[in-house]
């Protein structure tokens, strides 16, 4: 007669106990945790529960003010950031150009972008003020003519409010495609310039094939970025005329100032498919 033999179960290995760094690496990546959870991961937590209902995105596209804001968000994404990008991607090749001079202009076309952007853009705003700014003020004193109201109207006050975003986040950007330019090595273009190459060819042939993917990468962040880009119409037109010059990012706070939150967070939301799609092909692009 056979008798069963019961197996004992296998032993788990014990765990292993944390060392000195491993303890030290989970207490200093621990606060982040926090940091995060609390003001990222519940604030938009919450914000996409406030906007979770249809009838939030009924009312948001009732409101004229709404399609005219969608408009002007398109407009300053592909006209302001398109044009910065070109205009970085000139002066990038200006700043390579090793001269002591031009080192100097360096150091002043930085500046925009180091100081803060609260009173420089208020700076500006007074500047643009038709009775005691002092473009007007100049206008007056070489015609006699009073200049025109800059930011009643929607078109000047958005065209402004581009131009301040430009000149603002233009040497960050300047600065990145330089850094891209001075990795390409010296002995291409010595090559092409024994062969007789002109300028537009070395750009052609050696420059822009070298810098293409951190163009490209460069303009789609950028975007991303200019769709949270608060600062430059709020501060300089605060939406107006009329709310004419809102964007995205500035509509939200007019709702808050009508004590309107499901809509501030549903006209957040609805910039979600301008968003996910640039961030995709932003990784894409990142992954080759």
């Amino acid at each position: 007669m056979s008798q069963a033999v019961a197996v004992a179960p296998a032993a788990r290995p014990a765990r292993r106990a944390l060392n000195r760094w491993e303890l030290w690496g989970r207490a200093l990546v621990l606060p982040y945790i926090v940091v995060f959870v609390v003001f990222v991961l519940y604030p938009v937590g919450y914000g996409l529960w406030l906007a979770r209902s249809p009838q939030n995105y009924v009312r948001l596209f009732d409101d004229p003010i709404f399609f005219r804001t969608a408009i002007n968000t398109v407009v300053f994404l592909f006209v302001a950031v398109n044009l910065k990008m070109l205009i970085a991607l000139g002066l990038s090749g200006f700043f390579i150009v090793q001269r002591w001079w031009v080192k100097a202009l360096a150091v002043l076309f930085i500046l925009p972008w180091a100081v803060p952007s609260i009173p420089t853009i208020l700076s500006v705003r007074f500047m643009l003020n038709p009775e005691w700014g002092v473009i007007n003020s100049t206008i007056f004193r070489l015609t006699g003519l009073d200049g025109p109201n800059w930011l009643n109207d929607p078109t000047l006050a958005l065209s402004f409010s581009m131009l301040m975003h430009i000149w603002k986040s233009l040497p960050f950007w300047t600065l990145i495609l330089l850094a891209g330019r001075l990795a390409i090595p010296s002995e291409q273009y010595e090559a092409a310039s024994v062969d007789g190459a002109s300028r537009w060819q070395k750009f052609r042939f050696i420059t822009w094939p070298a810098m293409r993917t951190l163009y490209f990468t460069s303009t789609i962040l950028s975007m991303i970025w200019t769709l949270g880009d608060f600062n430059s119409v709020y501060l300089l037109t605060g939406g107006g005329p009329a709310d004419l010059t809102h964007v995205l990012a500035t509509l939200g706070i007019r709702y808050l100032r009508l004590d309107q939150i499901e809509l501030a967070m549903a006209s957040i939301v609805v910039a979600l498919p301008l968003v996910l799609p640039l961030v995709y092909l932003m990784m894409r692009r990142l992954s080759k």
